[in-house]
């Protein structure tokens, strides 16, 4: 063989094994995960606390020698929790930001679309999303980019049956549902009326309110005409607030249950003491319980003691999730192998809180409990 071939011989070699191992947003060293969340805007307290727990924790990952000696980065966009903002910002972080995998997205519709348009059909796997909506949880056969989505918390099915099976064993029948137009709002109200549906009853009454708006005036008005005993709240916490106070300026005074993307803590801070007697359905553990291991694990992360919410330790739980998924999947790692070690993550226990999927199932958790805001603001289970 004349030299000229041997170079390009070995020039061929080199190129198709650079092929074979090459993998978006991994290296030797690093590995980058991608997040879209709102840091700005009427919701933007929601994703900067999820970022600063799951910042904290790659941090600790990456002091420990991180995984396989790669260390965590994370990739970060603000998407003001608008839809095509979240779809651009995924298109951002697995084109120029070169994300291996994606976690801690926030959002019904803003999820979905991306699924559906983006991180699905490329086949990278997100793990954990701040939504409980049927469009995240379809069946692998009825949608291939659901196979890519692994749900962390319960779906919003599971909350509002929670709540609705304890207003209806506290006699209450007049049920009133005040909802968010948008993913996250018809998922939660589809979830309230088939649950009422169990126990041969209809809602009472429904306003909606659109997403980042504050203009309740139409939906308390239509609500207050039926005089609810109760009124499901599946909405976010400033318009879930200004809702409160404009029924109470009405007169009307019914039992107030709301689903766990409120944010307790946020809605507290909105409202003070109207907030009491407020009920919060939860799909993670009570972050204050020291107890429980997986809590103490997350406590550890907080900005400062004390500091601890609802977000943080869903966004832990997120975050934990993905870093068990990439040690299991082993140090020749790839997106493929990330999925089926994901897939293959039967009833793992974090250590107080379950996560289950299977190669057909990615639903993740279905744990819900119900919590109420006591005497100056204190979230009680």
């Amino acid at each position: 063989m004349g030299v000229l071939q041997r170079i390009a011989a070995i020039g061929a070699m080199a190129f198709t094994a650079l092929n074979c191992t090459a993998e978006p947003g991994l290296t030797d060293s690093t590995i980058t995960i991608g997040m879209s969340a709102p840091f700005s805007g009427p919701n933007g307290a929601y994703g900067l606390d999820m970022r600063q727990t799951i910042q904290a924790y790659f941090e600790q990952v990456n002091k420990g020698g991180g995984i396989a000696g790669r260390k965590l980065e994370l990739v970060a966009l603000d998407d003001g929790y608008e839809t095509e903002r979240t779809v651009a910002n995924t298109k951002t972080l697995l084109g120029d930001k070169n994300a291996f995998a994606l976690l801690a997205y926030y959002g019904s519709s803003p999820t979905t679309e991306a699924m559906n348009a983006v991180f699905g059909p490329a086949k990278v796997p997100l793990v954990g999303t701040i939504s409980g909506a049927a469009t995240l949880r379809e069946p692998l056969s009825a949608n291939a980019n659901a196979r890519y989505m692994f749900n962390v918390r319960a779906s919003y099915a599971d909350e509002t049956e929670a709540i609705v099976n304890q207003l209806v064993s506290l006699g209450m029948t007049r049920i009133g549902v005040f909802y968010q137009n948008d993913g996250f709002g018809k998922s939660g109200l589809d979830g309230v009326t088939a649950a009422l549906k169990k126990h041969k009853l209809t809602p009472a009454a429904v306003g909606t309110v659109e997403r980042n708006s504050l203009d309740v005036g139409k939906a308390v008005e239509a609500i207050a005409k039926a005089s609810p005993q109760a009124v499901v709240m599946v909405t976010l916490y400033k318009p879930t607030a200004a809702f409160v106070k404009a029924m109470k300026k009405a007169g009307q005074m019914p039992m107030l249950m709301t689903l766990s993307p409120v944010g307790a803590e946020q809605l507290v801070q909105e409202l003070a003491n109207d907030a009491r007697g407020i009920g919060i359905s939860q799909v993670v553990p009570y972050p204050w319980n020291d107890v429980v291991p997986v809590v103490r694990e997350y406590q550890k992360l907080a900005a400062k003691p004390g500091a601890y919410s609802y977000y943080g330790m869903e966004a832990y739980l997120m975050a934990r999730t993905l870093v068990e998924g990439l040690k299991r999947a082993g140090k020749d790692l790839s997106r493929d192998k990330l999925v089926s070690a994901l897939e293959g993550m039967g009833n793992a226990d974090f250590g107080g809180y379950r996560v289950n999927y299977t190669g057909s199932s990615r639903l993740g958790s279905r744990f819900v409990e119900l919590t109420v805001v006591g005497p100056g603001g204190k979230i009680l289970k």
